[in-house]
């Protein structure tokens, strides 16, 4: 085996720890890709040899390629949760089958990395995102993460504080107990297919926020309080008629189907016992990159 080939195994260990850090600072499985490969072409340049730790250096390679696309990005729009066009954009889902998540995808989602929160680590700033991820979901020391940021240790601790504090204050915390989601959001479909209003406000927090993003062609809208997203999730019934039963990042969620194609990904953050958001996919672009076969088993 020569050395570029040994090199190669050496990063495909690593791949699923460096995607689950790029997909925490983007929030798109596609660019987490690109993020993956460019740290690989930047391995393949360098003196692999003289690195101690790979794992380590390499995520600091990909929080350095995601802390440029994230600065990209925000140069390009003012508002987190909305492209350059207006339209609302959420994170990409991490759809599986019922079954429980494959090796693949189980970094991907881990530590309850659901589509809300995401949203959150959406409305950072980018070096608050990136100080965030790496302390706080990844352990790597402040000390290592300054210098990706032209920042002292102490000053990257603070953005980190900060991040932290956002998060804590607007990122729920989803329900362990996946069988109690699970009665939560089939009750949900079973009251949007009856049109039963009451129902639904009963299953719905309060200060429920639910988002949809269409993409291009079908600008989505964000909505809040009980009221207000029942009588939208009756309009919409058509989606839960043909609901599947699926995880979305690890948690119950539903995938609409019609005419052999997906319509929706639902993505639903259940507290105690209520629906606090509600992630509504309906990019036909992003909907049509979902392996179906292995998500549905047919």
């Amino acid at each position: 085996m020569s050395e570029q080939d040994t090199l190669a195994r050496r990063f495909e260990e690593h791949r699923p720890h460096l995607r689950a850090v790029a997909y925490r600072m983007l929030g798109s499985l596609s660019e987490s890709e690109d993020a993956v490969q460019e740290a690989w072409l930047k391995l393949s340049r360098s003196d692999a040899g003289a690195v101690e730790n790979l794992g380590g250096w390499l995520t600091t390679v990909v929080g350095r390629v995601c802390l440029d696309m994230l600065r990209s990005r925000t140069s390009r729009r003012e508002d987190p949760l909305y492209d350059r066009e207006g339209y609302v954009r959420l994170p990409d889902p991490v759809v599986t089958g019922i079954a429980g998540l494959d090796p693949e995808h189980e970094a991907l989602v881990a530590d309850s990395v659901g589509i809300a929160l995401l949203v959150v680590l959406d409305a950072l700033a980018p070096a608050e995102r990136l100080a965030f991820v790496l302390h706080d979901l990844f352990a790597v020391p402040f000390d290592e993460i300054a210098p990706l940021l032209g920042r002292t240790a102490a000053s990257t601790r603070q953005l980190a504080s900060r991040a932290r504090r956002r998060v804590q204050d607007a990122a729920p915390t989803p329900d362990g107990d996946l069988v109690r989601t699970r009665e939560v959001v089939d009750a949900f479909l079973t009251a949007s297919r009856g049109g039963d209003l009451d129902a639904l406000v009963d299953l719905l927090d309060p200060g429920i926020v639910a988002r949809s993003d269409g993409g291009a062609p079908r600008p989505g809208a964000v909505r809040r309080g009980a009221a207000q997203v029942a009588s939208q999730a009756i309009t919409f019934a058509r989606f839960a008629a043909a609901a599947h039963p699926v995880l979305v990042n690890g948690l119950p969620g539903v995938l609409a189907m019609a005419d052999g194609k997906p319509l929706s990904v639902m993505a639903f953050t259940v507290e105690d016992g209520k629906v606090v958001a509600l992630d509504i996919l309906t990019d036909p672009e992003r909907l049509a990159r979902i392996d179906l076969e292995a998500v549905l088993g047919d």
